[in-house]
């Protein structure tokens, strides 16, 4: 029976003490999740991220805008006289020189004002001659009894006033014989027809060019010289100090494509536009082969010289607030510093930093709108692709091998021009 005790006894120590065991062991693994939650909590509670670093900035800038092409010379040609085609010579896309007929109009009411001009410069030619005739006779019979000095002068005064009629009458014909060369369209130089706006028989108005009409002008052809091309370029505010007479340019038409046509500097409006801030700038291209036509949407590429002694950062890593343009700076402790900087020209997605930080200061890449002077941070490494550069994929032995293969190209991991110096 002892037996029996003693080892009923041991069972019990030996539950005991599993059970002592098992309850240290949920103890000492309570404890441990939380102080792993403590620590993970605390961690959590400080902001991640990523730093980067000023960087120098480029040694030049590029810029593409959109830009309009037009002819060098452009002139709509509209009808001086009112009437209708008679025929029309060249159709679009002829080639003209200065002078060459392009269509002819028929107008005979016109004819007949021209007509009746001539027969009253006639008439007035004969009243004229009358009165001098007149003048010349009463001015013999001059200190005679015959007649007095009144009815003298009054002879020489009628005569002077059928001087002016002659005058008038022959203004008059004139002006029709002007309107009757309107009836032959010419072109006014060499270049291309670019629309024709007229059939034979449409009846065209000259608006205001006519004595008689009454109505709008008709345009009845458009003629572009097109040997060299103008190039009018929006230019933003901030680009505007590229505006220089030796300011060159690569343009670019989507018709052609691969293709680039040289231009150069020829005028600026010297003035911004009030809605777009941007000045107008024209640029010039030559076209001996009639590559380019009038009213094309062009590329124009720009590239000017940078200033390398000039920090530049993201645009994103300032923060607009009341206190001005801010960045914000990381010390050796994590902590947060925001610092006043003074900006200079966007260049893209970066911006020039003129006064507020160094080469050697660490900042933060996206800073969120919350975070506050002195605030502690947590400083976790950069995104790849993002803001770090990607590891160049290992290449293969078979490529290594090959040397007709063109993607096994050499590597070039110099950053760009204007990429910020990241960490």
């Amino acid at each position: 029976m002892s037996g029996r005790q003693s080892r009923g006894r041991l069972a019990l120590i030996i539950v005991l003490i599993v059970a002592l065991v098992l309850a240290a062991w949920g103890i000492f693994q309570r404890h441990r999740h939380f102080v792993q939650l403590a620590s993970d909590t605390a961690e959590a509670s400080y902001p991640k991220v990523q730093l980067i670093s000023p960087s120098p900035g480029p040694t030049h800038r590029t810029l593409d805008l959109p830009a309009n092409i037009s002819a060098w010379y452009l002139a709509p040609i509209y009808a001086q006289v009112s009437g209708y085609v008679k025929m029309w010579y060249k159709d679009i896309g002829a080639q003209v020189h200065a002078g060459d007929l392009l269509a002819e109009i028929d107008t005979p009411g016109l004819d007949a004002q021209f007509a009746a001009a001539k027969a009253n410069l006639d008439v007035a030619l004969a009243r004229y001659k009358l009165a001098q005739i007149t003048a010349r006779r009463w001015k013999a019979l001059q200190g005679t009894q015959a007649v007095s000095q009144q009815e003298v002068d009054v002879q020489a005064a009628n005569a002077e006033a059928q001087q002016a009629q002659v005058e008038a009458a022959r203004h008059e014909m004139e002006r029709y014989a002007a309107l009757e060369g309107f009836k032959k369209i010419v072109a006014p130089f060499d270049g291309i027809v670019t629309a024709r706006l007229a059939d034979v028989g449409d009846y065209v108005n000259a608006g205001g060019g006519d004595v008689s009409s009454r109505g709008s002008a008709t345009e009845l052809f458009s003629v572009a010289d097109v040997h060299a091309m103008r190039v009018f370029v929006p230019v933003p505010q901030d680009y505007a100090d590229i505006i220089t007479p030796k300011l060159t340019a690569t343009l670019r038409v989507p018709q052609f494509q691969g293709r680039e046509f040289q231009a150069r500097f020829l005028a600026t409006a010297a003035a911004f536009n009030q809605n777009t801030r941007t000045v107008n700038t024209e640029l010039m291209v030559d076209n001996p082969r009639g590559e380019l036509w009038p009213d094309s949407y062009a590329t124009v590429h720009f590239e000017a010289p940078g200033d390398p002694d000039i920090l530049i950062l993201p645009v994103s890593s300032l923060i607009f607030r009341a206190d001005g343009l801010q960045v914000a700076m990381v010390d050796g402790s994590n902590r947060v510093h925001l610092v006043t900087v003074r900006i200079g020209t966007i260049l893209g997605k970066n911006v020039q930093i003129l006064a507020g930080v160094k080469p050697t200061d660490r900042l933060i890449s996206s800073p969120s709108a919350g975070l506050l002077d002195g605030d502690e941070v947590r400083v976790v490494p950069g995104t790849r692709g993002y803001n770090m550069p990607s590891e160049p994929a290992p290449e293969k032995a078979a490529d290594k091998e090959s040397h007709d293969d063109v993607r096994a190209m050499p590597k070039d991991d110099s950053p760009s021009p204007e990429a910020g110096a990241r960490q």
